[in-house]
């Protein structure tokens, strides 16, 4: 009788312990396959190419790809890549920043043109290789200077001619676009430097617009304010600039 007894509440504490056994072991199940980690949407990446001061990189265009306002084929054009420059010079673009997501990747340029300061992104594959440069040029127009770094030091400085009151030197960050010599005759000096620069509304570059750093034939007037925009220096000192300045050099003008 006893052990009779013992056996009833034994099988009733298993039938009162049942549901929570059941709620227990629901609790501790694998974790769904839509709650898996290794199926979560894939974050974008996105990179810094060149910090504008001891690291550029820059890349010679492969189509006349639209540049956008962000990196979507969806998203709004601001310019596009051109192969030659107005000088009918190869054009370079400077490679900012990347955005990658899965196989899509961007690479965001300056875009050169009326207004200054544009950028873009435009894909990845539009690009060449990447070149680098470890140079940066900097203009002062309250100085009159102009100075060459390389990796973060200054190695050579020399005055310079800027835009009049009336036609200003723009400020802001650009690029050495092109390498030319001779153009213009005697009034430009020896060489000429391209820049993604433009002038708010002339300057005396071939064609007007571009903002070119360039000899003179009025050495007197430098350091000064002679000019429609453009960069003048010393024929002897656009003639070393010309040596060491590479394209893609960013510059900054203030």
């Amino acid at each position: 009788m006893g052990r009779t007894l013992v056996a009833v509440l034994a099988a009733c504490a298993a039938l009162l312990l049942a549901p929570a056994l059941a709620v227990a072991a629901e609790g501790t199940s694998a974790p769904s396959r839509s709650s898996s980690p290794s199926s979560a949407a894939p974050s974008a990446v996105v990179a810094t190419l060149s910090n504008l001061k001891t690291l550029t990189r820059w890349a010679y265009p492969q189509s006349a790809a639209a540049a956008r306002q962000s990196p979507s084929a969806h998203a709004r054009v601001v310019g596009y890549l051109h192969y030659l420059t107005p000088d009918g010079q190869a054009e370079i673009y400077l490679a900012l920043r990347s955005y990658t997501l899965g196989r899509s990747k961007w690479i965001q340029v300056e875009v050169p043109g009326r207004p200054n300061g544009r950028k873009g992104w435009v894909p990845a594959a539009a690009l060449g290789e990447l070149h680098v440069t470890h140079y940066e040029l900097r203009v002062n127009r309250e100085s009159l200077k102009i100075t060459l770094y390389r990796d973060g030091r200054a190695i050579w400085s020399a005055p310079v001619g800027v835009g009049r009151p009336s036609l200003p030197t723009p400020t802001g960050h650009f690029y050495i676009t092109e390498k030319l010599e001779s153009i213009g005759g005697g009034v430009y000096g020896p060489f000429a430097l391209g820049t993604s620069a433009y002038a708010p509304t002339l300057s005396e570059w071939p064609g007007g617009g571009v903002v070119g750093i360039h000899g003179t034939d009025e050495p007197q007037l430098v350091p000064g304010y002679p000019s429609h925009g453009c960069i003048r220096l010393h024929n002897q000192d656009i003639s070393y600039l010309y040596g060491m300045i590479e394209p893609g050099t960013p510059l900054e003008i203030v």
